[in-house]
């Protein structure tokens, strides 16, 4: 990393100018040590206009300039779709995002907080609402809809807030009372929010684990299922994501999760099935074997 920043684990950072202005030097830095050379430099409109001031480079306006030799410059790397429309082209990045470091050839900063750079307002998420109200038809200055963005915002930091939590924080184990039977806690209520059409589903889970000389606080276990469910998920990962959780923090013989869950992308829209239920499960090591498993469904099903 050729610029060291101040930039802590939070779930949104503010770069500020000077901070900026490091990056953009980072950057420059990284690519004079390639010593690849560049005909020219593309900034991805728009954000990748600030960048490329900052760079030695030949600046081009338009696409259908790009050569082989041109290099293409963007402020951050998130999904990777908008540098995807240029394979054949070297990529430059100040931030990378979401492990896709790979997807290009220079980078600066590795963060997967919301990042707000200095040419970016302060309420820019608020705008992003009002342009979806406006999608849909709706006056978002009526008086209804005067407050929806803050309070949009408010939900979401409570519906996602298990982006924000440490998973290693809640496996405080105890060897003390700990057993070789299986532990069971049923029936955790939970919500979630469906990746695919933003909807929510909802319902409940069981754990079971058979320990191995460990144990964790019961109220973990609900937690854990908070931690997963508290972001856009699909089931089949939801419950797939508790399993591993407990399986690799708490070593134990053996895991399996079930969920049940109705799906407001199913009972809402599309196919409208109002009483569909679907279940999910997740098995780990000693719940493998058919009477372990059993013994953990029949126990789930009293």
């Amino acid at each position: 990393m050729e610029a060291e920043l101040p930039m802590s684990e939070i779930s949104k950072y503010k770069i500020t100018w000077p901070e900026f202005n490091l990056l953009c030097q980072g950057l420059q830095n990284a690519i004079d040590k390639s010593n690849k050379r560049y005909t020219n430099v593309f900034g991805i409109p728009k954000n990748g206009r600030y960048i490329i001031s900052k760079l030695l480079l030949p600046i081009i306006d338009s696409e259908e300039e790009i050569t082989r030799d041109t290099l293409i410059v963007d402020d951050l790397i998130d999904s990777g779709t908008t540098l995807s429309r240029f394979p054949d082209n070297d990529k430059a990045v100040l931030i990378v995002k979401n492990n896709k470091e790979k997807e290009v050839n220079y980078f600066v900063e590795k963060l997967n907080d919301w990042i707000q750079f200095p040419w970016e307002k302060e309420n820019e998420t608020e705008d992003l609402i009002i342009r979806q109200l406006e999608y849909i038809g709706e006056n978002p200055n009526r008086e209804g809809l005067k407050e929806t963005p803050k309070r949009v915002i408010k939900s979401w930091n409570e519906l996602f807030s298990g982006y924000k939590t440490d998973l290693k924080s809640i496996f405080k184990t105890f060897e003390d009372g700990a057993c070789n039977e299986m532990v069971i806690l049923k029936n955790i209520q939970f919500y979630s929010t469906c990746e695919h059409h933003l909807l929510p589903f909802f319902g409940k889970i069981s754990i079971g684990y058979v320990p191995d000389k460990k144990v964790i606080g019961v109220s973990k276990l609900a937690r854990l299922v908070e931690i997963f469910s508290r972001r856009l998920q699909i089931q089949e990962k939801l419950v797939g994501q508790i399993a591993d959780a407990l399986n690799d923090n708490l070593l134990p013989k053996g895991v399996m999760v079930i969920g049940e869950a109705q799906h407001f992308c199913m009972t809402a829209r599309g196919i409208q099935k109002q009483d569909s239920l679907m279940i999910t499960s997740a098995i780990r090591g000693a719940f493998e074997k058919s009477e372990v498993r059993n013994e953990f469904l029949t126990l789930v099903k009293e």
